[in-house]
């Protein structure tokens, strides 16, 4: 990767993924196809950010449809490390950012943000790009990156993305495929309360517990939600606000339907 780097002068984007490309991997690829010469995109499923009993193992790959989809946007590299290469025997360095990383996923997945700085660490070192492209479905792991790029003072620009949808409003992801007909259907509840409490907080609502209440009192009647979290928190360090509003926030839930967890977020303010 760093020889091929080194033989394409000029700037260079950057999108990681974990592969099983949807429109939302590919907004970031045509975004980063317009704003840098070369384009690099990484294919690696990375088992550090997976807790016992979560779906590595199980996690959908098509590693031949996902290279056809990023030829036909006219990448320039795709870097497709293995597990061993990444993490070789012996491997014990890992990045832990501390304050935003602890809550909402952090505390849900014990280890996961640490998986992810470490591995999104380990790919930025390699490919050396000039900007690295995030997506704001995946709210606090992009504010957690943004932390680590600040702190250890790394010459690359972290430039978020909006969240892409399906027509319903349900956020792209590629766990989408593990929900039945049933739960698929149900699903797009989610973004209806967050946009029902961000329509809320536009006509002036500041309390920040009745903005949660009322996104759980619209998606807990939904057969088949379990709701995981709702999160009203400070847009930047991800604090809970308690109380008035008095600043931008981060409006951001999980929900499993059976074993598949959904995340979603709206920003307000």
């Amino acid at each position: 990767m760093r020889a091929w780097r080194r033989g394409h002068s000029g700037s260079a984007g950057f999108v990681p993924t974990m592969g099983y490309l949807h429109e939302g991997h590919l907004a970031l690829v045509r975004r980063s196809c317009e704003e840098n010469l070369h384009t690099v995109v990484s294919i690696f499923v990375n088992p550090a950010q997976f807790g016992p009993g979560e779906d590595f193992e199980r996690y959908p790959r098509d590693e031949v449809r996902d290279l056809e989809l990023l030829r036909e946007c006219g990448v320039d590299a795709v870097y497709l490390p293995s597990a061993a290469e990444m993490y070789p025997h012996g491997y014990q360095t890992v990045v832990d950012v501390q304050r935003v990383a602890r809550p909402l996923e952090g505390s849900a997945r014990p280890g996961h943000f640490r998986g992810v700085t470490t591995v999104v660490l380990k790919l930025l070192n390699a490919v050396e790009p000039d900007r690295a492209y995030f997506g704001r479905k995946d709210a606090q792991q992009l504010r957690v990156v943004q932390r680590m790029v600040r702190d250890l003072d790394m010459a690359v620009e972290v430039v978020p993305c909006e969240i892409v949808r399906e027509p319903d409003g349900l956020a792209m992801s590629s766990r989408n495929v593990y929900l039945s007909p049933e739960q698929r259907a149900a699903a797009p509840v989610l973004y209806r309360a967050l946009c029902a409490a961000r329509e809320s907080y536009s006509a002036g609502e500041r309390d920040a517990n009745a903005l949660r209440g009322l996104v759980g009192d619209l998606i807990y009647p939904t057969p088949g939600a379990e709701i995981e979290y709702i999160s009203l928190a400070d847009d930047r360090e991800l604090d809970e606000i308690e109380g008035v509003i008095t600043r931008p926030a981060l409006l951001s839930l999980v929900v499993r339907f059976g074993q598949t967890r959904l995340l979603d977020n709206v920003e307000l303010g």
